[in-house]
Parts: structure tokens; C-alpha cells; sequence
């Protein structure tokens, strides 16, 4: 039988629009306790935009915390109360690459960073695509503001994550994922 971890006490350190911050004393397996620094995220949603011609969409977008751009997959936070995974996967394919897509299906779920934080992640195979009206796009605005948006063939976008030039945790599973399920 697994050992029941408790929660003893909990201080919040930062509470913030996208993830809250705290430190929970929790029961350990030896008897004692330890402190761990916890990062409660809203969740998000990731979009394998698989076009007609077997090619995925790629952004480019810069991520202040690694101070550089990174390619990645159209993606954004489940912020929207009751909003349905589905819906918000079109909304951020909608806003951030123009498309739309006829069928959306669940692909794979992970957690990013589970030794401190909770985030966990959506990740959805879109096909059946087709562009936004261009008098219904979204205003891209901060760092989506100059987004680079390509469309590679899958099993190049596969290399490039083996090659390591896409590093971005969600899309390296989504996109190995599109490639096994293809």
C-alpha cells in the first residue's frame, strides 16, 4: 500500500493572472515532513494543425524566460471559466494562425512540470483546415504581435524536434504523438 501524503500546512507566496505560487509542508514516506514550492497553473491547450498535404503549423514566438524565440505549436491558456477544452483549442488556433478547423480530436494529455507545478495540458490533432475570413482575424498583440507561422511536413517537424530546434515540452509531445497516430 502507497503511502498517503498530507498537506500540513500551506503559505501562499504570489498569486497572480496565470499561476499562483505557495509552499506546502507535506508528509514525506520516512515519517517526516518537507517543504515544497508548488506552481498552481490554469492549465492549457496545444493545437497539431495537420493540413491536406500532411504538413503541421509551426509559430515562432519569443518566451522572455529563455530570452529567445522558440518554435512551438499554436497554444493558450485555459482561461476562460467553463470554456470546453475543444473551444478554446479553436479560439488560439483562430487568433493565433488564422485557421479553423473541421474536427478536433484529443491526442494526448501531459503534465509539463510535475516536481512543481500542476499544468497540465491538452494536446489536440486538428484537421480539416481552413483560414479565417480576413476581415474576422484577431489583432495579435505583445509578444504574438510578430508571431513567424510556417507549415513543415510532419516527419520534418519530427526531426527538427530530434534535432533538438524544437525544444517546447507540449509540441515535442504533440508532435511525436500526430506522427505515431498518423
Amino acid at each position: 500500500m502507497a503511502f498517503e501524503h498530507e498537506t500540513v500546512t500551506r503559505v501562499e507566496r504570489y498569486r497572480g493572472a496565470i499561476f499562483d505560487v505557495f509552499t506546502d509542508e507535506v508528509t514525506m514516506s520516512d515519517g517526516g515532513t518537507a517543504k515544497r514550492d508548488v506552481v498552481r497553473n490554469k492549465g492549457a491547450v496545444v493545437v497539431v494543425a495537420l493540413d491536406e498535404q500532411d504538413r503541421v503549423v509551426l509559430i515562432k514566438q519569443y518566451r522572455h524566460a529563455l530570452g529567445a524565440r522558440i518554435w512551438e505549436l499554436p497554444a493558450g491558456l485555459r482561461d476562460v471559466d467553463g470554456e470546453e477544452p475543444e473551444l478554446t483549442a479553436a479560439r488560439e488556433l483562430a487568433e493565433e494562425v488564422d485557421l479553423t478547423a473541421g474536427r478536433f480530436d484529443r491526442l494526448v494529455e501531459l503534465h509539463t512540470s510535475p516536481g512543481f507545478s500542476n499544468e497540465h495540458v491538452l494536446v489536440f490533432l486538428a484537421r480539416d483546415l481552413a483560414e479565417v475570413p480576413a476581415g474576422e482575424r484577431h489583432a495579435r498583440a505583445e509578444e504574438e504581435a510578430d508571431l513567424e507561422v510556417v507549415r513543415v511536413d510532419l516527419d520534418e517537424a519530427v526531426a527538427m524536434v530530434l534535432r533538438g530546434e524544437i525544444t517546447n515540452a507540449a509540441a515535442v509531445a504533440g508532435l511525436l504523438a500526430a506522427a505515431r497516430v498518423r
